[in-house]
């Protein structure tokens, strides 16, 4: 008896829906037909929201995003769905794709975005192969530019820290002991080694203890009680440099510009872009000797 009545409710209600002049029209006279309706209606759950929530959709609009769902139904020839297609790629580059790229040059800087016009003109201009540069040349500059950009935004946030560590290796280069090499990296020599040299091929087991210009430890292997073991040519350049003129058995004290270190980068949370690091280095040995 449910099913009957169940069944004359979805008849009852096709009824009504067909009365829209350009809705498609159910016609229900198996279960199947009413399978499929009911399998239409259910696909529906979550729509307005979505709607609403993903595609900007307001009420006062509905009815319009009803319309196109159906014009859309109706638009099968290819030719129709490639301009479909077309509409679909403008309202994602005109929309959220335009804000997520203007977001990636200028972060959170709210005073900054890029030119909607000219972005959108560049993008029309390629898709028609019209643009005036090739989009290699055009991805070389953005590139360039977007670095630019972000470096500059960095040093008015962290020229502080990059001025404070410029300060420190100003000072730290006179006291006695410390060696400056011409990349600026500076070391002393805390106990002297005579064993093998690596290359920048070499693979070498280390300790080592990682502090900021203030004091402030952000690694240590020997809290681990774990030596660390990597090839010379996959660390920071300042490492690198160091590890490349230190013997077997040597520990030393390197204090290492940023510039040789992270650079803009942030790193582990405690090392701020344009950060001068110290580290204390013991080469325990090279893993691949020379033979």
């Amino acid at each position: 008896m449910k099913k009957i009545v169940l069944f004359a409710a979805i008849v009852a209600a096709a009824g009504l829906a067909s009365c829209t002049a350009q809705a498609p029209k159910a016609n229900m006279k198996s279960e199947i037909d009413s399978l499929s309706y009911m399998m239409g209606v259910t696909n529906t759950q979550g729509l307005s929201d979505f709607a609403a929530q993903r595609l900007g959709v307001d009420s006062a609009n509905y009815a319009d995003f009803v319309r196109g769902i159906q014009d859309g139904i109706h638009k099968s020839s290819k030719q129709e769905k490639a301009y479909i297609a077309g509409i679909q790629i403008g309202q994602q580059v005109g929309g959220d794709m335009f804000e997520q790229i203007s977001l990636q040059v200028f972060g959170n800087d709210s005073t900054q975005t890029l030119s909607k016009d000219n972005f959108l003109a560049g993008f029309i201009a390629a898709v028609k192969n019209g643009a005036v540069v090739s989009v290699e040349d055009a991805r070389t500059y953005v590139e360039t530019h977007t670095e630019a950009i972000k470096a500059k935004a960095l040093e008015a946030k962290y020229g502080e820290n990059k001025a404070a560590g410029i300060k420190f290796l100003e000072e730290n280069k006179t006291k006695e002991g410390v060696i400056t090499t011409e990349s600026g990296l500076q070391y002393k020599v805390i106990k002297a080694g005579n064993g093998e040299i690596p290359t920048k091929e070499s693979s070498v087991k280390v300790n080592y203890k990682g502090t900021l210009i203030d004091g402030t430890e952000f690694d240590s292997s020997y809290k681990r009680n774990a030596p660390a073991t990597f090839r010379a040519d996959q660390v920071i350049k300042g490492w690198t440099e160091a590890l490349t003129m230190m013997p077997v058995g040597s520990k030393w004290e390197l204090y290492i510009p940023q510039e040789l270190a992270y650079g803009s980068r942030e790193t582990g949370g405690l090392i701020k872009p344009f950060s001068t690091l110290i580290f204390e280095v013991e080469l325990l040995e090279v893993v691949n000797p020379k033979k």
